[in-house]
């Protein structure tokens, strides 16, 4: 048995989930009259109390279309310096927007209103980039999971407001966030002029992602997605699976939790590991003793059948999904303290 916790992108749709897909009402989203995309952009939307909201095929597509549609040239966003925006996304915010970044060292990936206030361009330095955009992560990767305090995001807000910078959120897994604060989706809605949702993690969708936000912001990202290639066609197939997640998967994230703290303590009883980043939702980062490469951790581990990535110097990253099982984590114990 192969244990794969290289992400949560690894899971698979459910017998039900597909069941949802096949019978799925289609039509050509590009003119707009697929009704299953219209009804998981009208359910997203209504979810978390905004206007409007696109399906497309990646977290990666919906933040870059927000930060194009938000951005100007020669203009900066502010973010976390371990921001997916930033690090993973193929230098899209230079590529597609033709825009700088100013990076701020948070606390594990969260950045504080006092830290963005401080990074805001001076309004009339010619020799400045404009600040244009402030995004936030959350839950934060790189961080192991971390979330925001929503009283530091309302502090966040009001510094954006007060500048006219609008606030936008890479909540690829905003829903675990959300399983561990029992806030509620449309308190973020308030927050934010954009947020873009992932499906295909911890939901367990096979591929897609949503941005949300005004209708002027939905129209000029339709318009974006087109140009860069992300128009759908019968895509009520994928929007099914996305309808289902929502309705069905969000609370279970809960359990993905639990085994992630499982795997923490596991860890903690393993001599060679130096370090356990605090777990706090489905993410669990390991230092290993600084003797010890983590390529060959991870190596190691896939010989033993545990699938896990490296994450940087010493590190080593797990991430629980609704494909890991109990008896997987049974089987992980045990090859793990044998």
């Amino acid at each position: 048995m192969i244990i794969d916790l290289r992400s949560d992108t690894v899971t698979k749709p459910t017998a039900q989930m597909k069941e949802a897909m096949w019978e799925a009402e289609v039509g050509d989203d590009v003119l707009g009259d697929d009704p299953t995309v219209n009804a998981l952009q009208e359910k997203a939307a209504r979810l978390f109390g905004m206007e409007d909201a696109l399906f497309c095929p990646s977290g990666t597509m919906t933040n870059q279309l927000a930060i194009r549609v938000h951005t100007k040239p020669g203009s900066d966003v502010i973010c976390d310096k371990y921001s997916h925006i930033y690090l993973y996304e193929g230098g899209g915010i230079m590529l597609n927007s033709f825009s700088s970044v100013k990076l701020i060292d948070g606390d594990r990936g969260r950045i504080t209103a006092s830290q963005v206030a401080d990074s805001i361009s001076p309004e009339n330095d010619i020799h400045s980039t404009r600040t244009c955009l402030v995004s936030l992560e959350n839950t934060m990767n790189k961080g192991g999971g971390a979330y925001y305090d929503i009283n530091e995001i309302k502090n966040i807000r009001q510094v954006c407001w007060d500048h006219k910078i609008p606030l936008h959120l890479d909540g690829a897994r905003i829903f675990n966030a959300l399983v561990e604060t029992g806030e509620d989706p449309s308190q973020y809605g308030q927050l934010f002029d954009s947020i873009s949702i992932c499906l295909s993690k911890g939901l367990g969708c096979p591929v897609g992602s949503i941005l949300l936000g005004s209708k002027q912001t939905i129209s000029e990202a339709r318009r974006f997605r087109k140009v860069m290639g992300g128009g759908w066609r019968q895509a009520g197939f994928l929007a099914a699976a996305g309808i289902y997640a929502l309705d069905n998967h969000v609370g279970r994230l809960a359990e993905d939790h639990l085994r992630a703290r499982v795997i923490g303590e596991i860890f903690r009883q393993k001599a060679e590991v130096e370090e356990i980043f605090q777990v706090d939702t489905n993410i669990v980062i390991i230092r290993l003793q600084e003797k010890i490469s983590e390529k060959d951790y991870v190596k190691k581990l896939a010989d033993m059948g545990i699938l896990a990535v490296s994450f940087g110097k010493n590190l080593v990253r797990f991430v629980t999904h609704l494909n890991f099982t109990d008896d997987q984590m049974d089987l992980m114990q045990k090859k793990l303290l044998s």
